[in-house]
């Protein structure tokens, strides 16, 4: 048996774009993209929801690990991507976040009325998938 394995892994990391898509260079990015794609669907959101601590640190994180993704060898550019858009969004709700909370956006928004609307749409949500589900 760890011969056949030995033999499959030789195969494999002779074919050099095989070995990338069996790395944790192609991997490891690939599952960390969840991160922003989450990032860029929140924007959707009611900016209250935003975590600012949270934002502030996914800030850190992706700056620190942009830096690494070019200081590896060799340069992870699909990392480096990955955390590129995480930055920008993550920026884009630090913005929201400031403006919703210090900077008047709840006042302009009107926040029982956006907190109500909230909440009708996520009853009718609800309604939709108890429906969905039922059939």
């Amino acid at each position: 048996m760890a011969a056949f394995v030995k033999a499959v892994n030789a195969k494999i990391r002779s074919n050099p774009t095989l070995s990338y898509f069996c790395s944790t260079h192609f991997w490891g990015p690939a599952s960390n993209f969840g991160i922003p794609i989450a990032a860029v669907m929140d924007t959707q959101k009611s900016p209250e929801l935003i975590s600012g601590q949270m934002t502030f640190a996914l800030c850190i994180y992706s700056a620190t690990f942009m830096r690494y993704a070019l200081a590896v060898t060799p340069k992870n550019y699909l990392l480096f991507a990955c955390h590129f858009i995480n930055e920008g969004s993550q920026l884009t709700q630090g913005y929201r976040y400031l403006q919703w909370h210090y900077w008047g956006g709840k006042e302009q928004a009107g926040v029982h009325g956006a907190v109500e609307g909230a909440k009708e749409k996520a009853a009718a949500a609800s309604d939709k998938i108890k429906q969905a589900v039922s059939k």
